[in-house]
């Protein structure tokens, strides 16, 4: 499973971006799958249903199940939050694993950097940023930048980065 990442600071887009390259990424006929970092307590499940009366109640993991799909949660009760190759091992194969945010883990990783959101770029301090797509020149990079508004251009980077293109 070749797993490749999308990082940037919190308003950069990198969720807009990948929406629009998951659907190029699956017309090629790799199989995709993503996972996501969230800096903040969450919750996909509600109050007052069974499977978060379950958690609320102590259950380390709870599965969910219907005809259209399963999800698992998990509660680290106060276990340290684990990397992101201790969640792949979670995960179904695939051909590409998509990353979203985990941008001080170690895979290759693609920046979005939009100089309008007023944070330092990554690509300056992050050897594993392997291209940056943004919507300004920069000229210090010292790596492809690909128009953050192209995201066939973006596609075809992460398919020919990954050794997908010739499939």
């Amino acid at each position: 499973m070749k797993i490749f990442g999308v990082a940037g600071w919190s308003g950069s887009g990198k969720t807009t971006l990948l929406t629009s390259l998951i659907p190029l990424l699956v017309r090629t006929g790799i199989t995709v799958s993503t996972v996501k970092h969230a800096h903040h307590a969450f919750d996909v499940d509600q109050p007052g249903k069974d499977s978060y009366q379950h958690r609320e109640a102590g259950a380390t993991e709870v599965m969910i199940s219907s005809a259209a799909r399963w999800a698992l949660m998990h509660e680290h009760r106060g276990a340290p939050e684990p990397t992101l190759t201790d969640l792949t091992r979670n995960m179904t194969p695939v051909d590409l694993l998509l990353v979203e945010g985990f941008k001080h883990e170690g895979h290759d990783k693609l920046e979005v950097y939009r100089p309008s959101v007023g944070k330092p770029p990554l690509y300056r301090d992050d050897p594993k940023v392997v291209a940056i797509a943004s919507d300004a020149v920069l000229e210090d990079a010292k790596v492809p930048v690909l128009p953050i508004g192209d995201p066939d251009a973006i596609v075809r980077f992460i398919l020919t980065h990954c050794g997908l293109a010739q499939r």
